[in-house]
C-alpha cells in the first residue's frame, strides 16, 4: 500500500499560536486509505453497541386460551384449540425476536490498526490540529471553547489526548459538537464522523508507536 515517508505538521499552542513544526509518521497518518476497513470497523462498532432488548411473546407467554374457543363440529366455523394460536389477532409470535440475540461481530487486530490508519490518513492538514499540550487548570467549559476558536476548530471536532484529564473532560461534557477520547479509545467512526481532528503532542506518538 503506497504511503508518504512523513508528513510535516505546525504544532500550536492552545491560545493557537504556532510553537514548533514536527514531522508525522507516513505510515500512519499518509497511507492510502482502504475503505473496506474503514467499512468493517464502523459496521463492527455498531453492531456491538446493539442491545438486542426486542422481544415478542410466543404462544405460551400471551394471555388467554385456557378453553376451548368453540366445539369442535357442526359450528360451520374452522377448528380452533386455543386463543393463544398465531393465527389469531392478539395471539403468539412465530420466530420472533426472542431478547437474547447476539449481534456481536469482531474485526482482527491487524485490519482494525489498517481502519484507524486510514481514517487518520483521509485528514487533510487543514482538518488536522496538534497542540503542544491540553491542559485546563479547572473545569471550564468557556476556556474549552475558547481554544477551539483559537484553533479554528470550532466545528464537529474529535480531541485526542494521552491521559485522562478530568477538568478536560468536565469541560468538555456541554460542548455537543466536541468529544474527548483517549488514545486507546480512538474509534474509527468517531474519526470519520468529526470535521476536525484535534491531537495532544503527546497522542501523536502513542498512536504513532501503536500503530508503526
Amino acid at each position: 500500500m503506497a504511503e508518504k515517508k512523513s508528513v510535516n505538521v505546525k504544532v500550536l499552542n492552545m491560545a493557537g499560536e504556532e510553537v514548533k513544526k514536527i514531522s508525522l509518521a507516513g505510515s500512519v497518518f499518509a497511507i492510502e486509505p482502504h475503505k473496506q476497513a474503514m467499512f468493517n470497523a464502523v459496521q463492527v462498532e455498531q453492531a456491538n453497541q446493539r442491545q438486542a432488548t426486542a422481544k415478542t411473546k410466543v404462544r405460551h407467554e400471551v394471555s388467554g386460551g385456557g378453553k376451548k374457543p368453540w366445539r369442535q363440529k357442526g359450528t360451520g366455523r374452522a377448528r380452533a384449540g386455543s386463543s393463544r394460536s398465531p393465527v389469531w389477532v392478539g395471539g403468539g409470535t412465530v420466530f420472533g425476536p426472542v431478547g437474547n440475540q447476539n449481534f456481536t461481530l469482531s474485526q482482527n487486530r491487524k485490519e482494525h490498526q489498517l481502519a484507524v490508519r486510514s481514517a487518520l490518513s483521509l485528514k487533510t492538514p487543514d482538518d488536522l490540529v496538534i497542540i503542544d499540550e491540553i491542559k485546563f487548570a479547572g473545569k471550564k467549559t468557556k476556556e474549552f471553547v475558547k481554544m477551539l476558536e483559537a484553533v479554528k476548530c470550532d466545528v464537529k471536532t474529535l480531541v485526542v489526548v494521552s491521559e485522562i484529564d478530568e477538568n478536560l473532560f468536565a469541560s468538555v461534557r456541554n460542548v455537543g459538537y466536541a468529544k474527548v477520547v483517549t488514545t486507546d479509545n480512538v474509534s474509527v467512526y468517531d474519526l470519520l464522523n468529526a470535521e476536525k481532528l484535534v491531537m495532544s503532542e503527546a497522542a501523536v506518538k502513542t498512536v504513532e508507536e501503536a500503530l508503526k
